[in-house]
This record gives C-alpha cells, structure tokens and sequence, in this order.
C-alpha cells in the first residue's frame, strides 16, 4: 500500500473516485451529444469564454483584494487563515444562483414545474440560504478563532522546555 501511495500520490479510494467521476462525466456527455450535439458544444464554449474573460478576473481581484480590506487591526487577535470562511460560502451561493439564475430573477418561462411553485419564491429562497451558508461559515470561523485562543494562552502559561520548576 505504502509503494502505491508513493507512485500515485493518494489514498486508492482516491483514484477510484476520480476513475467513478470520469465515468459519470462521459456517460453525461455521451447522452448530452446523442440529442443535440451544436448547443452542448456551444455551450462549454461559451462557459470556459465566460468563466476565462469575465468570471476568474472578477473572482481573483475579489481574492486579493478581501485581505487587505478586512484584516484584522489589532494585535491581540491571533493569526488565522480567514479567507476561505468567505472564500466555500461565496463559491456555493455562487453555484447555486449560476444554476437557478432564471428561477431566481423570474427571467424564465411561466414555471411551475413539478413543485407547483410560483417563481417568487426562489429570490427568498436563494437569499436565505445564502444567509445560512455565511452564517454557518461565520460560526465555524468564531470556534475555530476560540480555539486557537486557548492554545495561544495555554501556551503562555507553560514554563518554556528545559526549564523545570525543581532545582
């Protein structure tokens, strides 16, 4: 096992799942250009223009820019990478208006689809759980801070090696 992991890098289950997802990703495209061929082709095209010429510059200007934005002033505050409790909530709120955009600015057909929803609802919806996501991510940020809290001061109060209190 340990040869294995060296030669391939990772755990084998590692490569099974991406051999699994490999799979479902040429099954998908295999049915995808089975029935309309040009508008899948069109599609990932205009998706890498998008994501290349608009999307990346918008969202690394957003990542280097938010460190210098939001840092922290004062020194009593520990060092902690902040940036990807901003970074996994941005991503999937992202992911999810990219997905629902129609829905969500009511720019789709008459919908009601198989929920029987009207399409005022996914704007709320879209907001709430974006709200939840920060939320959560906020939470988890302020655990994580209060534990490197206590570490910080248990570690001031512990005598530095070599230095016993016997003499």
């Amino acid at each position: 096992m340990a040869r294995f992991i060296r030669w391939y890098g990772s755990h084998p289950l590692h490569l099974l799942v991406l051999i699994c997802s490999f799979a479902l990703t040429a099954y998908a495209m295999v049915r995808l250009f089975a029935v309309r061929p040009l508008a899948v082709a069109v599609w990932f095209v205009g998706a890498a223009i998008v994501h290349d010429l608009i999307l990346l510059p918008l969202y690394s200007l957003a990542d280097l820019t938010a460190p210098a934005v939001l840092r922290h002033r004062t020194t009593r505050v520990p060092r902690l990478p902040w940036t990807n409790f901003l970074r996994v909530p941005a991503f999937l709120s992202g992911v999810l208006l990219l997905v629902w955009f129609p829905l969500i600015f009511a720019r789709s057909a008459p919908y009601s689809g198989a929920t029987g929803l009207s399409q005022s609802v996914y704007l709320g919806r879209w907001l709430a759980i974006t709200g939840v996501l920060f939320g959560a991510s906020a939470g988890a940020f302020a655990w994580k801070l209060r534990r490197v809290r206590r570490a910080a001061r248990a570690d001031e109060h512990r005598p530095a090696p070599g230095h016993d209190a016997a003499p």
